[in-house]
C-alpha cells in the first residue's frame, strides 16, 4: 500500500472561505478516483506547524499516479490549492497493508 501524505501551509492573505473550499471540495474526490482507498484530512491544530494536512492510501504506485493525475485532481489543485498554498510538503511511502 503507499501512502500519500500533504502538509500545506496558507498564504496570509488566504481568506476563510479559500480556506472552507479545501476540504469541502476534497471530499469530493474520493467518489471521481475510485483508486483512493482511505482519505483523511483537516486543519492544523498548534499554532507554528502546517495549517493542513492530507493523508491518502493507494493500493500500489499506479493507483496514486492515476489520483496524481486524474482531471478531477488537478482542477482542485489549480482552484483550491494554488491561489493560497505558501508552502506545502509532499511524501509517499510503502507501509504494510
Amino acid at each position: 500500500m503507499i501512502r500519500h501524505v500533504v502538509m500545506f501551509t496558507w498564504k496570509a492573505e488566504a481568506t476563510e472561505e479559500q480556506r472552507a473550499a479545501v476540504p469541502a471540495e476534497l471530499a469530493k474526490l474520493p467518489a471521481a478516483i475510485p483508486e483512493i482507498r482511505r482519505y483523511e484530512f483537516g486543519p492544523g491544530r498548534n499554532p507554528g506547524n502546517k495549517d493542513f494536512v492530507l493523508v491518502a492510501d493507494f493500493d500500489d504506485d499506479e493507483s496514486f499516479v492515476t489520483y496524481r493525475d486524474h482531471p478531477a485532481h488537478q482542477a482542485f489543485i489549480a482552484a483550491c490549492v494554488t491561489p493560497i498554498a505558501a508552502d506545502l510538503a509532499r511524501v509517499q511511502y510503502e507501509v504494510a497493508s
